[in-house]
């Protein structure tokens, strides 16, 4: 049986979670979120208390139960509390500012990169003298927050020798000896 699969999740009180038509539901303070679930697998409220049940023991019936509640979890948590991603923007020259959804980023190009952040995702930039510049992005979706991390990380991802580049605040960069000199 799945270990994540068979966890129950608990409800805030000011969170509610409907299903209907194999359409999952969940409305909170933040917003609401909704996924579509296969229909073999059952979802049951009870005090609330979410529970995930499968059918069989086949591979398909387990892989997917695992997986709708890890996504089911993460609905309650970003309608409750929201889920936040931070990107340090680490190298000399490099900045990051925002007007509006539009993302400019200065990564040590010849030119300056632009990037339209979808409407779900609230966008902060915060530059302070003598510290890196920090991307913050906030939504009630994990998937998208991270979708969007990870594409601004792609754009100049860290290098091993001087670890400039593109990286989560609190990441660490193994880095790499340089060349030695002849002897």
């Amino acid at each position: 049986m799945s270990r994540i699969g068979k966890s129950p999740i608990d409800i805030p009180s000011d969170v509610t979670v409907r299903v209907q038509d194999s359409v999952v539901t969940v409305e909170g303070k933040g917003g609401t979120l909704s996924q579509m679930l296969t229909d073999d697998i059952r979802v049951l409220i009870n005090d609330n208390v979410v529970t995930l049940e499968r059918p069989s023991d086949s591979k398909t019936h387990r892989a997917v139960h695992g997986l709708y509640r890890s996504l089911i979890f993460n609905m309650v948590m970003g309608v409750s509390e929201g889920w936040t991603k931070k990107l340090e923007l680490v190298g000399v020259g490099f900045r990051a500012t925002n007007r509006g959804q539009v993302l400019d980023l200065a990564l040590g190009f010849s030119h300056n990169i632009s990037m339209q952040i979808p409407s779900e995702v609230k966008l902060n930039t915060v530059s302070e003298k003598g510290k890196n510049p920090i991307i913050e992005l906030t939504s009630l979706d994990k998937q998208l927050v991270g979708m969007i991390a990870s594409k601004i990380r792609s754009l100049r991802k860290p290098e091993p020798y001087k670890g400039k580049g593109v990286r989560y605040v609190g990441e660490i960069v193994r880095k790499k000896a340089g060349k030695s000199a002849a002897k």
